[in-house]
């Protein structure tokens, strides 16, 4: 009896916890991100690519084993073998001005540069993150208020049967009433399947397509104190999306400090043995050889990699205009929606749903009309659609703010 007690006990409790909703909050959304988006774990397949680079361009000129034979299967007195000459030789290549330093160079600022596009890139993914996540909460937010509207709407709808079954209102106001109720149930139905389109859309961040969460938890309207645009700027210009051009300036003069040792032709050598079949003896070869002309010829890559180097300041002082474009932009708005959204929350909202109330109170005496009760009750609807718009506008540019600066806004 009592282990089926117990049992029963245990099962209830699945039973509880399973009704209960799992709540996805932004910081398991970006740790599940982190640890499983696709586009992220591309990075080590990229960055492994370059570590292999690097192994190679580390590497020695090859040793190369050569064999050639002259003076065999001719005419007159060298015909047949016997005047032939057999010659073994190893050869490679001496490499002058540091070639091998410059290209392990070359790698190695291709690396710190892979390194800061990758934090770039991922700020860029937390940030559409983020935005995700603020449009779900949004969502979540304008699903509340639908139910609110359908609650309204009831109330409204038994508010003219009452009045017209006692003549004082007609059946027309009953219809639309009725109506009205309907459309509003509808427009709750399409939020829902907005909410779980957005659902997906959330969770293939971390690879996924199932939505295992119900809600997402989050407060749309705590919007903190935001710090002073000046030292949101420097910290823009401190941020990978800046400082990645320094990493590719790096690069740059490494590529041109590749190009130059191009210029200083290297010297190829060759040591071998030779045999001589006439007499049975045998001498050591020694060759030497230099290109030329070698200056000449790679001036042309020398300045195409000067010319790259230097278009590379101005793309900076671009980007950085552009980047305080967008950040000035993301800051005034979010000041202007989070002032629109308390003007409605402290004053416009209070006095709708005071008027309603009147209104509402005002019908049922027959002093006002149908018409004065929908009209109030849609202002004060509308009113609090605002509120979540300008909240939900405040969010994602605060979320633009912290993607540009990688790091949070308010204190």
């Amino acid at each position: 009896m009592g282990a089926c007690f117990t049992s029963l006990l245990w099962a209830a409790e699945s039973a509880a916890e399973a009704e209960q909703p799992k709540a996805l909050t932004l910081q398991a959304a970006v740790q599940k991100t982190l640890q499983q988006n696709p586009r992220l774990y591309q990075f080590d397949f990229a960055r492994q690519r370059l570590l292999s680079t690097r192994q190679t361009s580390d590497l020695k000129p090859a040793y190369q084993l050569g064999l050639e034979l002259e003076n065999f299967a001719g005419t007159g007195e060298i015909e047949g073998a016997d005047s032939a000459e057999l010659t073994v030789a190893l050869s490679s290549v001496i490499e002058l001005d540091s070639k091998r330093q410059s290209r392990v160079a070359v790698v190695d600022a291709r690396l710190d540069a892979f390194d800061l596009e990758r934090q770039a890139q991922t700020l860029d993914v937390l940030g559409e993150l983020t935005n995700s996540f603020i449009q779900l909460l949004s969502t979540q937010q304008e699903l509340a208020l639908a139910a609110e509207a359908v609650a309204l709407s009831e109330s409204l709808h038994s508010t003219v049967q009452k009045r017209a079954h006692s003549g004082a209102a007609s059946d027309a106001e009953v219809l639309r009433a009725r109506a009205m109720l309907m459309q509003s149930k509808i427009q709750k139905n399409d939020l829902q399947r907005r909410l779980q389109r957005q659902k997906i859309s959330l969770v293939r961040f971390w690879g996924s397509t199932t939505a295992e969460f119900t809600t997402v938890e989050g407060d749309l309207f705590a919007f903190g104190e935001s710090r002073k645009f000046s030292t949101l700027y420097d910290q823009v210009q401190q941020s990978p999306a800046v400082t990645v051009f320094a990493s590719e300036l790096r690069l740059k003069n490494a590529e041109v400090r590749l190009a130059q040792t191009q210029s200083r032709a290297d010297i190829g050598w060759q040591f071998g043995v030779r045999r001589f079949e006439a007499t049975g003896d045998a001498g050591l070869t020694l060759g030497l050889s230099v290109p030329l002309f070698t200056d000449s010829r790679n001036r042309g890559a020398v300045e195409a990699a000067l010319a790259e180097r230097n278009a590379l300041q101005y793309r900076r002082s671009d980007h950085v205009l552009a980047l305080h474009d967008r950040l000035y932009s993301a800051y005034s708005q979010r000041k202007q929606f989070i002032a629109a959204h308390q003007q409605l929350k402290q004053n416009i909202i209070p006095d709708l749903e005071k008027a309603l109330i009147i209104t509402r109170e005002a019908y049922e005496r027959g002093r006002l009309k149908y018409q004065d009760l929908i009209t109030a009750q849609q202002e004060l609807l509308g009113a609090k659609q605002r509120l979540i718009e300008t909240a939900t506008a405040a969010m994602l540019n605060q979320a633009v703010i912290e993607q540009l600066t990688a790091e949070p806004l308010t204190n």
